[in-house]
């Protein structure tokens, strides 16, 4: 299969260093050859394709931004954020395997907990042997996290865990969770294994979005937590909310992906769909759809890179990541809808990417924050004034 080529109207290659193009080019070529084949098969059947999980980690793609000592690659955010980019241009899925393995759970592995902790399972999750998931929201506690109402107890030798999550990215699949729950009132971080008794995390069946992801419910039934397995750092919203920024980050770049995916269909589809002797690219208003899709594109490329920039030297706040998140979300999804109106009736059929797209980007929209919450966020910081509790 020819590698996808990219689209970049505006010499954006030539904003990144040679060691980001070699690790964009190579995610590239590895979505091309092992995602895209297989991707749509996945998707209908509601299956997660493992096996590409070592396949990941052996690119360096699991915990990329963490240090060599781990077993990590200890790349820049920019490298990051192109290499989600390329996984979400095959699925949505993908890219969401390897953001939850990198920022929901390594990140506050790395960030939060013991040294025993980061050597114990920084490794594993970086070469793909073990698999983490990340529980915070709750069945009736989503946009309003702080709300939660699992809750840890304090015994002799540790902790006892009761409630449930949903929601959960790689839950039925993961080794390990990191999980936020109420201790004395105050939220704290804790290492459940899946092997722990009263544990169970069931799969969520019946989806029409992120088919070729596993999403899970976490239940805690007196799960003992021995002392040794609680981030001992945590204290408090702010830090899942930390580790939510890293998710979102990733998310912005990775729709951008979908994007590309889909306007690069679309266009191909325009210059050789033939209707009233000539192909529908030549009509203004097929012109007038592709102009658009180019034009945001190219904002949300820029955009990422000078977030990318910022999180790199560490100056971005989580404001501008949710701007990011909440802009490229929304017209990922326009562009979408767009494209599947170039194609017609053939935009609904699976030989074609674009509704499958279409439908994990719903799901994207939505997840690590609303459209509207982030909306709110962006709206505080301008105007100084919360419109929620």
């Amino acid at each position: 299969m020819k590698s996808f080529e990219g689209i970049d109207f505006f010499n954006i290659d030539s904003l990144l260093t040679e060691d980001e193009l070699l690790i964009r080019n190579t995610v590239r070529d590895f979505v091309s050859k092992e995602v895209i084949p297989i991707i749509e098969k996945h998707f209908r059947e509601d299956k997660f394709p493992i096996q590409l999980v070592p396949k990941m980690a052996e690119l360096g793609l699991l915990g990329t931004t963490f240090p060599e000592k781990y077993g990590c690659a200890n790349l820049n955010y920019v490298s990051y954020g192109l290499a989600a980019q390329e996984l979400e241009r095959g699925d949505s899925g993908i890219r969401s395997f390897v953001s939850v393995q990198s920022s929901l759970v390594m990140y506050p592995i790395f960030s939060f907990g013991s040294e025993e902790q980061k050597n114990k399972w920084l490794p594993q999750l970086a070469s793909g042997n073990a698999i983490g998931c990340f529980g915070l929201t709750e069945p009736d506690y989503g946009s309003n996290p702080s709300g939660m109402i699992t809750k840890a107890e304090k015994v002799d030798g540790g902790f006892l865990l009761n409630g449930a999550k949903m929601w959960i990215t790689n839950g039925s699949i993961a080794d390990v969770a990191v999980v936020w729950a109420k201790l004395d009132g105050v939220i704290k971080g804790f290492l459940v294994e899946k092997e722990f008794k009263g544990f169970t995390a069931p799969e969520m069946k019946g989806k029409h979005s992120l088919r070729a992801s596993v999403t899970s419910e976490l239940i805690f039934d007196d799960v003992f937590i021995p002392q040794e397995n609680i981030l001992s750092k945590t204290e408090g919203i702010k830090n899942p909310l930390l580790c939510l920024n890293q998710a979102r980050y990733g998310i912005a770049w990775g729709v951008v992906g979908a994007m590309m995916d889909c306007y690069d269909t679309a266009l191909k589809y325009a210059k050789t769909r033939k209707q009233f002797s000539k192909p529908i690219a030549a009509y203004q208003l097929t012109q007038n759809k592709l102009v658009y899709m180019l034009t945001e594109i190219t904002k949300a490329q820029l955009l990422n890179i000078q977030l990318g920039r910022m999180m790199d030297k560490d100056t971005a706040k989580h404001y501008q990541v949710s701007l990011a998140k909440r802009n490229n979300c929304e017209k990922a999804l326009k562009i979408a809808h767009i494209s599947r109106e170039i194609l017609g009736a053939n935009g609904i059929i699976d030989e074609y990417p674009i509704m499958r797209h279409a439908a994990n980007l719903e799901s994207v929209k939505t997840y690590e924050g609303t459209h509207e919450m982030h909306t709110l966020i962006v709206g505080q910081k301008i105007t100084g004034f919360q419109a929620f509790d």
